[in-house]
This record gives C-alpha cells, structure tokens and sequence, in this order.
C-alpha cells in the first residue's frame, strides 16, 4: 500500500509488488520507469514535480473552528461520498499515465486533483472553495479530457475521472 514501486510494466502502471509474472501476457517481461517523468537512476524518477503540484491543491484538512472534545465527526454518508478517493496511495502510476501531463508539467494532474475532491467533499473541511479556485483553470480541473489513462493505471481501481467530474458540476453549479 506504500506506492513506492509504482512501474511501467510491459505497456502498462503498475505497482510491482503486486504483478505477477505469471500473470503478465509476453513472454518477455519489459520493466521500465514511469513515464512522463525525468530519470534519476535505473527506475528511479525524479518525482520532484508530482510533490511541488500535490502540495498545490493543499492536502491537508482546514478547519480552523474549536476543537471537539474527542474527534471531528463525520456520518457514514459523509464519508462514504469521500471514500474511495481516500484509498489513493499516492504512486503516482494516474499522473504518469495522463497524456495531459505529459504535454504540460505545469499541470495538476490526477493525484493531486483527487485529493482536492477529498477535501472539497469532506463534511470536515472549511477550505474547499479555496481549493476549487485552484482547480478552476487551464492547469487545473480543464486540463483532464477524460482519457481514463489515470482509471486504467490505478492500482486501487479508483474511479478518478468520476470524481473529476463531480468537482466538474460543483465548479459550473457555484458559477452559475
């Protein structure tokens, strides 16, 4: 669940702890770095970039109210509306697969973008308008063109274009 080994494997992101040769369909196994990212060393990459835009979509919970005795509560169908997107290990294999990215590193990118829908849609929160003016431009939430390459490559199966589309129709229902 770290994320850490996250490599382009025979065509495709995946996490290589969890892919089994046996399970791979060439006879030869191709192992390769992510791509869309500058190389370090053998299939290390240089993951500077995917930090510098997570940290962009603040990636922490605002809520500057008093503290409760115990804990922030949350009903289950408050979590449940941020659930899945909670799942994300952070490996990077949806940014690195994202053709948008590729053509633009100042661009968000699906990692980051989940994480805003996190806190944009978490009932704890106080800082999600802030997030969604973030998003709401040509380097943010426009820039996905629904390609599903970040579904696809998702070791955790996280629907992340669904969750895009959703800030999507928060964005178009607070604008007009």
């Amino acid at each position: 669940v770290c994320g850490s080994c996250a490599m382009h494997i025979d065509g495709e992101n995946k996490l290589a702890c969890t892919t089994l040769v046996k399970d791979l369909k060439n006879g030869r196994v191709r192992v390769e770095a992510l791509p869309g990212a500058a190389i370090d060393k053998d299939l290390a990459i240089d993951q500077d970039d995917f930090w510098r835009q997570y940290r962009k979509v603040m990636p922490y919970l605002v809520n500057d109210e008093p503290a409760p005795a115990r804990e922030r509560r949350q009903s289950p169908a408050e979590h449940a509306r941020i659930e899945e997107a909670t799942k994300c290990i952070l490996c990077g294999a949806c940014t690195y697969s994202c053709p948008s990215k590729w053509a633009d590193p100042d661009y968000l990118g699906p990692a980051a973008m989940l994480k805003a829908y996190r806190f944009i849609f978490d009932s704890r929160d106080r800082a999600g308008d802030i997030r969604l003016k973030i998003l709401d431009n040509k380097k943010g939430i426009y820039k996905c063109y629904t390609i599903f390459n970040c579904v696809e490559a998702c070791p955790k199966d996280i629907n992340l274009t669904w969750h895009f589309s959703q800030i999507k129709k928060k964005l178009a229902a607070e604008k007009y």
